[in-house]
């Protein structure tokens, strides 16, 4: 399950996504969200769907890396649809056993909630594994400009530094996690059996050695950015300039056609499943 966790990675395949600007990218993926919240209907949901499959095909990364994340939250993205599923009321009633209704109402609205969280997670993916964590560094700084104005500037670039170093540390922690237990398993460790107790308990031999680690590598980082003279923000250039190409252009119009087409089918969706059946 470990393995599956492939979040804060990037993949580099020169795809159009990877040559659209890191702050078109992180906007675009606010627009994703909203569109995804905004969305009050299969039809409407549908479109989100078409772009954000579009977007992933762009990328030219395998649909696997994608599904990697996907299977590694499975188990809550089950008990959410579960959830919803028992307790959402109205509808036909297909189930009736015990303290247990299922309708056909909440069954869809099963259905539903899934395709947002599994949205949420692949468009997210599509940030991650698109732009490097020092672009989106200076997305987040450039996108967070204003805030210099009221005096927040170095606050503003620690902000993003933090962030970006904690998306970059991600894979490694992983790394370290999978390195950890097999470690474990070697001296005769059993971490797949037994009870939810049993297994929480087996954790505690990984998360120590891990927690050790993770303070390491901090001081290690600390001393790297100490030894090359890291004072904040203040007075610092950039070695590439980030600009704006035609390509945002298309990536905002797109997505504007395709917001506008999302509040049209939830205002008049009724209509349109009318004429359809």
């Amino acid at each position: 399950m470990i393995n599956d966790i492939t979040f804060g990675q990037f993949i580099d395949t020169n795809s159009k996504i990877h040559k659209l600007d890191p702050r078109t990218k992180l906007l675009l993926l606010i627009v994703f969200i909203v569109f995804i919240f905004v969305s009050n209907n299969f039809l409407s949901l549908g479109l989100t769907v078409v772009l954000v499959v579009a977007a992933m095909l762009l990328s030219k990364i395998p649909v696997k890396m994608y599904l990697r994340n996907i299977r590694s939250i499975l188990p809550i993205i089950i008990i959410t649809s579960l959830l919803n599923m028992f307790y959402s009321g109205g509808g036909k009633v297909l189930v009736d056993w015990w303290i247990f209704t299922i309708t056909s109402a909440g069954i869809s609205r099963s259905v539903f909630m899934t395709l947002r969280i599994v949205l949420l997670i692949l468009i997210s993916a599509v940030l991650s594994y698109t732009t490097s964590p020092t672009a989106l560094t200076g997305a987040i700084e450039s996108l967070l400009k204003p805030l210099k104005w009221i005096g927040l500037g170095n606050a503003v670039h620690t902000m993003a530094m933090v962030m970006t170093i904690a998306l970059r540390f991600i894979p490694t922690l992983i790394e370290e996690t999978q390195k950890i237990m097999n470690a474990q398993k070697a001296r005769g460790a059993d971490m797949e059996t037994g009870g939810i107790i049993k297994r929480v308990k087996a954790l505690l031999p990984i998360l120590i050695p891990l927690l050790i680690s993770s303070i390491r590598r901090a001081y290690e980082l600390a001393e790297a950015m100490e030894c090359r003279c890291y004072n904040g923000g203040t007075g610092r250039t950039k070695y590439k300039l980030m600009r704006y190409s035609h390509r945002d252009v298309v990536a905002a119009v797109v997505s504007t056609v395709v917001f506008a087409g999302v509040i049209v089918l939830n205002i008049y969706s009724g209509a349109i499943y009318s004429l359809i059946f």
